[in-house]
C-alpha cells in the first residue's frame, strides 16, 4: 500500500533541491521572523577555495538572497589586492606601500593566517590603505578590523587635515654670467662658497658660461609655509573580536591607517554592514585551498566568531582531487573541519556543496570529485549537515563536455566563466528559498 505524500514533500525530492535540509530550521525560523515585526540580521558565511575567493558565485548568491530578505551589508571583505591575487568586483583597495602576505596552502609558519586565510602584515607603519566601495548597493554604516588576538594595529580616517608650519629659507636672487667671470669671483661677490654655488645650479665642474643665469642662495633668509597633509582618526569601539566605527552617514570610502601605539600591523579582514535588517553574505576563499589548510590554523576558527554565523555554506573538494584523495580521507578532512568548529562553540547549520564537476590531469574524467559527492551525500545524515549536490546538477561526469560547449567552463575544464558561476549561484539559491518554502509549509 502506497501512503499519501503531501505536494510540498514530492516538490522537495524532484529536481534542484537541498538534501537533509531538517538541519537549516534555525535559519529558517529567523528568516521567518524577519519577514514579520521581528527584524534582525541574518549572517551567512560561505568558505571555499578559488571558486569562491573570486566572489563570482556568492556575489550572485548574495543579491537574490538580498532581494528576498533584505540587504544587511556586505559582510566579510579582505584587501586581495595587497595580497597580490584576485577578489570581488564590489570594492577596491590600493595602499602607497608594499605588503607581506602568505596564504595557508603553504607550509605552516609564524604567520598572520586567520579569517582570510590569507596572512597580510607590514613590520613598519607609514602607510594609508585606501578601501572604496564600487557597488553603492553596499555602501556602509559600520566597518569591523579583525587583527589577531583583536590587536589595536590600525585606526580609520575619512578625512585628513592640512596642518601649517611657520618656517624660513634662504633668499636666492639670479645672477646672468658675463664674459670672462670665472664662478669663484661670482662666489666672492655674494660672499658664498663655490662648493655652495655648484649646488644650488647642479653644476659638476667649476666650467660656466656667458650668458647663463645662476641661483645664487644669499645669506639672507625670508619666511616659509610648509603644508602637511595628515589623516584624522576617527574614534574606534571595541568588543570581544574586532575594533569597530559606526557612522549615521552611509559610507563608500574609508581609509585605514596606522595605531600610533602599534609596532607592527596584522591584517585579517574588515566586516563592513549597513543599519538595516537583512542577509549579510559573506565569502571567504583561498585559491589551492583544501579542507586541511584552514585545518592547519586554529586563528581561522577564533576569528570565524567575528562573524557571528548563522549558517556555514563549505565548497572545497576539487583541490583535494589534484592531491588524488581518497573519499574516505576527504571526508575525515570535512569532519575535523566541523570539530574545530564546535571547539570554537560555532554549532549552526551547515551546508556542504558537493565540488563541481571538472577533467583531471591529462584532461581524465575526475573521479576524485564524484566520490566525494557520494560521500557527502551519503555521510549528510550521520554528521548532521545539508547538502547541495552541484556535481549532479552540473551533469556529473559526463557534463564536463557540454559545459565548455556551453561556455560555462573554463580551457582548464577546472574554473568556470563568469556565466558558469552565476548559474550556479541561481540553481542554490532557486533550491535554498524552495527549501525556505517547503520549511514554512509545513509550519
Amino acid at each position: 500500500m502506497i501512503s499519501k505524500i503531501d505536494s510540498a514533500t514530492i516538490e522537495s525530492y524532484m529536481g534542484n533541491h537541498i538534501y537533509n535540509a531538517e538541519v537549516l530550521e534555525s535559519v529558517f525560523k529567523r528568516l521567518k521572523e524577519n519577514e514579520g515585526d521581528n527584524k534582525q540580521k541574518i549572517n551567512i558565511v560561505h568558505i571555499g577555495d578559488s571558486h569562491i575567493q573570486g566572489d563570482l558565485m556568492t556575489n550572485k548568491i548574495r543579491k537574490i538572497l538580498q532581494q528576498q530578505f533584505g540587504n544587511a551589508g556586505r559582510g566579510f571583505v579582505f584587501p586581495y589586492q595587497l595580497a597580490k591575487t584576485n577578489g570581488s568586483y564590489n570594492e577596491r583597495f590600493y595602499s602607497n606601500r608594499v605588503w607581506e602576505s602568505y596564504r595557508n596552502i603553504y607550509p605552516v609558519k609564524n604567520r598572520p593566517i586567520g579569517l582570510s586565510g590569507i596572512g597580510l602584515w607590514r613590520d613598519n607603519g607609514g602607510f594609508a590603505v585606501q578601501l572604496s566601495i564600487k557597488d553603492a548597493a553596499y555602501k556602509f554604516n559600520s566597518i569591523h578590523i579583525i587583527t589577531p588576538q583583536n590587536q589595536n594595529m590600525f585606526d580609520l580616517a575619512i578625512s585628513s587635515q592640512t596642518n601649517i608650519i611657520q618656517s624660513t629659507e634662504r633668499k636666492v636672487i639670479t645672477h646672468k654670467i658675463k664674459k670672462g667671470e670665472a664662478i669663484s669671483v661670482i662666489a666672492d661677490k655674494y660672499n658664498i662658497s663655490v662648493a655652495e654655488i655648484k649646488r644650488a645650479n647642479n653644476l659638476k665642474s667649476n666650467n660656466i658660461r656667458a650668458g647663463r643665469t645662476l641661483k645664487i642662495p644669499t645669506n639672507e633668509t625670508k619666511p616659509k609655509e610648509i603644508k602637511n597633509s595628515e589623516f584624522v582618526p576617527l574614534n574606534l569601539e571595541s568588543d570581544a573580536f574586532s575594533h569597530y566605527y559606526k557612522s549615521e552617514k552611509a559610507l563608500d570610502k574609508i581609509y585605514l591607517i596606522p595605531n600610533k601605539n602599534a609596532s607592527e600591523f596584522e591584517l585579517n579582514g574588515l566586516v563592513l554592514e549597513k543599519d538595516a535588517p537583512g542577509i549579510t553574505y559573506s565569502g571567504i576563499g583561498v585559491n589551492g585551498a583544501k579542507f586541511s589548510d584552514y585545518n592547519k590554523y586554529p586563528l581561522f576558527f577564533e576569528q570565524l566568531k567575528s562573524l557571528h554565523p548563522d549558517l556555514l555554506i563549505f565548497s572545497l573538494g576539487t583541490n583535494e582531487s589534484y592531491d588524488n584523495m581518497e573519499a574516505s580521507a576527504y571526508i575525515r578532512q570535512l569532519r575535523e573541519f566541523i570539530s574545530n568548529l564546535k571547539d570554537q562553540k560555532i554549532d549552526v547549520p551547515i551546508i556542504v556543496m558537493t565540488p563541481p564537476p571538472s577533467l583531471h590531469r591529462g584532461r581524465k574524467p575526475n573521479v576524485y570529485v564524484k566520490d566525494y559527492a557520494e560521500r557527502i551525500n551519503s555521510s549528510a545524515e550521520k554528521d548532521d549537515f545539508a547538502v547541495w549536490d552541484l556535481y549532479d546538477e552540473f551533469g556529473g561526469i559526463t557534463g564536463v563536455r557540454k559545459l565548455r560547449a556551453e561556455g560555462l567552463i573554463g580551457p582548464d575544464f577546472v574554473h568556470y566563466s563568469k556565466k558558469g558561476y552565476e548559474k550556479q549561484a541561481k540553481l542554490f539559491a532557486e533550491a535554498f528559498l524552495k527549501a525556505y518554502d517547503n520549511f514554512k509549509s509545513k509550519k
